[in-house]
């Protein structure tokens, strides 16, 4: 009764959004949300909670995202994964994605890797660290097709440290609020702006993509 109640609630939270949820992947992303919930009791992933804005945020945004994503098989990587959001709703939206979740915090990677076993997602794995120790790994240099931040305040620094991550020609996509410029106001070469799409109407959320310069 609950599972289904909790169906119930992200169908009609993404028919609201203009989304069509297949039942497959609504069942899995219930249970994503069922697995969170019960995490969430014991340490603190998120602040999900029984109102419909928590579905929105972690659930409907990244489905809306998915619908940007330049590639349906490409490699995404997920910067401060935590509760596993955007990642795992984008990974099972384009499940022949391939999905790095970068997590700084042993506890919360220890979580999604509990997700990857329990959702059986192939192609996906978790990097415990700090992504600026994962910058001097080679074989993560310029390795991923796109890569995904849900921050507040996106930093000029930040992201040149980021783009590193991404091939040539590849996208960042900020998951942002309301507040705040798209992009600083300093924003350099190789990244420039690509696009910003609306992403959950009530929440007034938006999606910004940058797109990284190729070497031509």
């Amino acid at each position: 009764m609950v599972r289904n109640n909790l169906q119930q609630r992200v169908q009609r939270r993404a028919k609201r959004a203009g989304l069509d949820v297949p039942s497959s992947l609504l069942e899995r992303l219930c249970l994503y949300v069922d697995l969170l919930q019960r995490w969430n009791r014991r340490m603190n992933l998120t602040g999900l909670d029984d109102r419909d804005a928590g579905l929105d945020r972690l659930v409907i945004e990244p489905l809306v995202a998915a619908r940007h994503l330049s590639t349906r098989n490409g490699t995404i990587v997920d910067i401060g994964s935590g509760c596993g959001s955007p990642a795992i709703p984008l990974k099972l939206a384009v499940p022949k994605s391939a999905l790095v979740m970068v997590e700084a915090k042993t506890r919360k990677a220890a979580f999604l890797r509990e997700l990857i076993r329990q959702l059986e997602l192939e192609g996906a794995s978790v990097e415990t660290g700090r992504y600026e120790e994962l910058l001097g790994r080679p074989e993560l240099h310029e390795a991923h097709d796109v890569l995904t931040l849900r921050a507040v305040r996106i930093e000029t620094r930040v992201l040149r440290g980021l783009q590193a991550f991404i091939k040539p020609e590849g996208y960042l996509l900020l998951f942002r609020s309301t507040s705040g410029a798209d992009v600083p106001a300093d924003l350099q070469p190789p990244l420039v702006w690509h696009a910003t799409y609306p992403l959950v109407e009530s929440l007034r959320s938006r999606l910004v993509v940058l797109r990284k310069l190729g070497l031509g």
